[in-house]
């Protein structure tokens, strides 16, 4: 589910710079994939079509997320929750794997509100974890390859990709841990409410 995330949060902003363009999007994105048949390609323009129905209707042409990720965020939320609280997160070392990232939470929240118009408050733990990754793998998309060059272009260079380690370092275990977790319970592996009091 987190990699699901991430992709829909990068189609999101593939298609805003391709501006919306049916023309561009299908030369862009699906007529170089020689993997597919024509009737699969057509396919496939229709469904990014919709994502760019859903990024209009729901007034994100410019940013932010669609909905149907957002939800997804805010269940696995209440999944890290409810692991924190309850004897499966023991049990499953999710407790151990939180620990890590726990105190590192108030730093990211400042950041990546300080990026946006939210409060930091408004910010769950998983939405600054997702926000987080996202903001990584953007800055691997464009490289830490600064134009500029001297001391001042080195320094940004290493705190980019200081803060790449650290952000991988921290919160890739725990949504990796959480996504496993989530998977497990649909499958019926876990019982997430075992020995709950």
């Amino acid at each position: 589910m987190a990699e699901y995330i991430l992709y829909l949060w990068q189609l999101e902003d593939m298609l805003r710079a391709l501006e919306f363009s049916p023309e561009r999007i299908y030369t862009t994105l699906v007529d170089p994939r020689e993997d597919l048949e024509q009737e699969q390609k057509q396919t496939l323009f229709l469904w990014y079509m919709d994502l760019v129905n859903l990024l209009r209707t729901e007034g994100k042409e410019k940013a932010g997320h669609l909905e149907h990720t957002l939800h997804l965020i805010a269940d696995l939320n209440d999944l890290h929750l409810h692991l924190l609280r309850a004897p499966v997160g023991r049990e499953q070392g999710y407790d151990k794997v939180y620990e890590a990232l726990a105190p590192e939470l108030p730093k990211l929240k400042a950041a990546i509100a300080g990026e946006s118009d939210m409060a930091a408050a408004e910010l769950s733990d998983m939405e600054v974890c997702f926000r987080a990754l996202y903001s990584v793998m953007l800055c691997r998309l464009r490289g830490t390859a600064l134009p500029e060059e001297g001391p001042a272009a080195e320094k940004k260079v290493a705190a980019t990709e200081r803060y790449i380690t650290d952000v991988l370092e921290v919160v890739s275990p725990v949504v990796a841990r959480l996504a496993a977790i989530h998977g497990a319970a649909e499958r019926g592996d876990i019982d997430l409410y075992k020995d709950m009091a």
